[in-house]
């Protein structure tokens, strides 16, 4: 274990910064934990930190313990209106990469304006547990190249970054997707744990503009209003213009943002 004791000022007794396991420290005093830190690897490969203390100063420690034995570069998220987790961030020497606008979304097709809007001609929508894994995996895989080949998977959201074999389907029967007759053209992942989050709306490019993202919102969120569910969320990265309109011309409106920090 490694352990830096310090004085910190909250009381006379030192503060032990001691890392308990290969990724969690905990600050200490008198045998006492004030703070905890931890790290951990998301599914793309980028290393993501976190701490949790109620003083500045245990904060600024724990930080600069973890920077110091973790490899760079580091990343970690933290809700845009929690000012006090951003400063301290920001005071590690994390700088801000990028914003995500947190949305909630009316399911009832009255207000969503979704009520009558089918599919264009010669494409139906494939409700979630009846897609054919194969072409459902063959849209995937389509859509993740032509991210990756624009502004990059690392843009996405941590749901839909690269699983092993560079697979991003983990449960195929959360996924409702837009079907041509011999191929899949796009799809929607839904998951319903607490409440229901649209996690992923993805259209291959040469198929977009032609309303396949509004129907596959229309077949979602009627799914949901049925279901009895009033509303769910959706993140879109700020600079995802297209994103943000699609969803504000369905009466969506923005709750708060998250920003992901970089060192």
């Amino acid at each position: 274990m490694d352990t830096k004791p310090f004085t910190n000022g909250l009381s006379e007794d030192a503060v032990v910064i001691t890392r308990v396991a290969d990724r969690h420290w905990h600050a200490l005093e008198d045998d006492l934990v004030v703070g905890r830190g931890h790290a951990e690897h998301r599914p793309d490969g980028r290393l993501f930190v976190s701490v949790d203390a109620w003083h500045d100063t245990v904060f600024d420690r724990l930080a600069e313990a973890m920077t110091a034995h973790l490899p760079a570069p580091l990343y970690t998220v933290v809700d845009e209106a929690d000012a006090e987790l951003t400063a301290g961030w920001l005071r590690a020497g994390f700088t801000i990469r990028r914003r995500e606008w947190e949305y909630v979304v009316p399911t009832d097709p009255r207000i969503t304006g979704l009520e009558a809007v089918p599919p264009p001609s010669g494409v139906t929508i494939v409700p979630a547990g009846r897609t054919d894994e194969r072409l459902l995996r063959a849209v995937d895989r389509a859509i993740r190249a032509e991210v990756e080949a624009t502004v990059g998977w690392q843009s996405m959201p941590a749901e839909v970054v690269p699983r092993p074999e560079g697979d991003t389907i983990v449960d195929p029967s959360k996924y409702a997707v837009a079907a041509a007759p011999d191929r899949y053209l796009g799809l929607i992942r839904v998951v319903r744990v607490i409440r229901p989050r649209i996690g992923l709306v993805a259209v291959l490019a040469d198929e977009r503009r032609r309303g396949i993202a509004r129907a596959l919102l229309a077949h979602a969120l009627g799914t949901l209003h049925r279901s009895g569910a009033v509303a769910a969320w959706t993140e879109v990265q700020e600079s995802n213009r297209a994103a943000s309109a699609l969803f504000e011309g369905i009466g969506a409106r923005p709750l708060g943002s998250n920003l992901e920090l970089v060192r």
